[in-house]
């Protein structure tokens, strides 16, 4: 799940247009994570990267468990992957995004290290995933006030908390039943998402800053 950045952006001495800077800051890891981080593109990514698999689930409901757990732990994975480099773009703590991030790719490898596993371990990777993931972007809104949209990040962890408890809660007898829930959540939690990464490039637009919402933060 990721989440939009901690502040609202600002435009500083380094957006400013015609600011040469050094090489050495040009190919600097963290600042170009940091750039690629910031941009509503970014986040769009990460949308994709649960709404797609969602579909995928829904629309092949005769998927066998095999298939279902390299799905889930496909789209764990890239969520870790995309969550990572979000981190650097926020200019608040980024603690909570880094558990999510290495939480999400601990249940990604758990899901392709053995596929063939039973469909209740598969139920408690996934929403466990969901549920704490839920639980630390809520408490990262709540503890965030300046934080674009924030009542639209505040839904999405919501949806996530409720998603996790509801698959480790109602556990399900067939891998049919797992697709189908499965599939539905992954559907609205990428929706959600998607609300998300285009609040956070109105919240870019109405800064001044168009270049990031395109393709990332210069500088």
């Amino acid at each position: 799940m990721s989440t939009s950045h901690g502040s609202a952006p600002r435009a500083g001495p380094k957006d400013a247009p015609g600011r040469s800077s050094s090489p050495a800051a040009a190919v600097d890891p963290a600042d170009q994570l940091a750039r690629l981080g910031r941009s509503w593109v970014w986040l769009l990514g990460a949308a994709m990267a649960t709404l797609i698999p969602g579909i995928l689930v829904l629309v092949w409901p005769e998927a066998t468990l095999h298939v279902l757990a390299v799905l889930v732990g496909v789209y764990l994975l890239l969520t870790g992957g995309f969550q990572f480099v979000a981190v650097f773009g926020r200019d608040s703590d980024r603690t909570p995004g880094l558990i999510i991030a290495v939480l999400s790719v601990l249940g990604g490898v758990l899901c392709l290290r053995n596929p063939l596993q039973t469909i209740a371990v598969l139920s408690l990777i996934t929403g466990a995933v969901w549920l704490v993931s839920g639980v630390v972007t809520l408490y990262t809104a709540i503890a965030t006030r300046d934080m674009p949209h924030r009542g639209v990040v505040m839904a999405v962890a919501a949806l996530g908390i409720v998603a996790g408890i509801v698959v480790l809660a109602l556990p399900t007898e067939s891998a049919r039943a797992l697709t189908r829930l499965l599939g539905l959540w992954l559907v609205l939690l990428g929706l959600a998402e998607t609300a998300v990464a285009l609040a956070w490039r109105s919240a870019l637009r109405r800064a001044g800053i168009p270049g990031r919402g395109a393709s990332g933060p210069p500088g």
